[in-house]
């Protein structure tokens, strides 16, 4: 049996070691003697949907979503859809998750055009607030930062998020879990992710597969299923791969006890701290009118 990868824009939506998805997969397949071949879909390249088996995105800044959002809406989009309408399994990361909904607003407030895969939105959390990042705390002060353990199905997942923007699951959207520790797709509603057919949207990074094997041998399995017709898969000793998953729970947990009160005191601190950035900034202002 052979898989093959479809990796999404390589160099240049590849933050924080998303590439670790792509060699767990890669290495998963190995051990059970199914042969992979991964795709590296760069600017130009469409996707091939009776090709490809599973699509990996990752995750990229404003700066990078800007970069490929022309070429994900007319050279990859069609491709894309027809496979996710297939059953084609795939994830998609951060900012890659972003651009599978309807749009996402920039910090800037511009909007870019998603392939509405997912029915969803996003909105950057400075747009949001209508604040300008010009200082490196302001930056911060908007961000969705830390540990993220999400309840998916009877297991949890396991990683981290980094995420300025705010994700707004539709009523037609079906959410990946519930956020256990963190902040998820708006640090409001509770919920983490999208799911579409075979197709997931999540802010976990980490990369999140390794710390993950479950979900890793939900993606294969679904490939297989797809592709032969046969969706089982043999199991691993994943000794390694489970007492990391545990190891990275307990040290969120601990840090969650040691300096949070849970996700309404985060949600509410971030609010005063942005409240007292934006009263220093105007004050700034004032000041220097004064001098002028």
């Amino acid at each position: 049996m052979k898989l093959t990868i479809g990796y999404l824009y390589p160099t240049v939506m590849s933050q924080y070691g998303d590439r670790g998805n792509v060699l767990t997969l890669v290495q998963r397949c190995r051990w059970r003697g199914v042969e992979t071949t991964v795709e590296d879909l760069n600017l130009g390249d469409p996707v091939d949907s009776d090709r490809v088996d599973i699509l990996l995105m990752g995750g990229g800044a404003d700066s990078h979503q800007r970069l490929i959002s022309q070429d994900l809406i007319e050279v990859k989009g069609p491709g894309i859809r027809d496979a996710v309408d297939q059953g084609v399994a795939g994830m998609a990361v951060c900012a890659g998750y972003q651009l599978l909904g309807h749009y996402y607003r920039t910090a800037d407030g511009t909007d870019l055009p998603g392939l509405g895969i997912f029915d969803a939105h996003t909105v950057h959390h400075a747009a949001e607030v209508g604040v300008r990042l010009d200082t490196i705390p302001l930056a911060g002060s908007v961000r969705a930062v830390g540990d993220l353990i999400v309840s998916w199905g009877d297991k949890t997942l396991v990683g981290f998020e980094n995420h300025g923007g705010r994700t707004y699951l539709h009523p037609g959207a079906r959410p990946l879990g519930r956020v256990i520790l963190g902040q998820g797709n708006n640090s409001t509603d509770g919920w983490e992710g999208c799911m579409q057919g075979n197709l997931i949207g999540t802010y976990l990074h980490g990369p999140l597969l390794p710390k993950n094997p479950h979900l890793v041998d939900h993606l294969i399995s679904a490939a297989l299923g797809r592709r032969y017709g046969t969706d089982a898969v043999s199991s691993l000793d994943d000794e390694i791969e489970w007492r990391a998953h545990a190891r990275a729970a307990e040290r969120a947990r601990s840090r969650s006890r040691g300096h949070t009160r849970g996700l309404g005191g985060q949600i509410a601190a971030q609010r005063r701290r942005l409240g007292r950035l934006r009263a220093a900034k105007r004050r700034a202002r004032a000041r220097s009118n004064e001098r002028s």
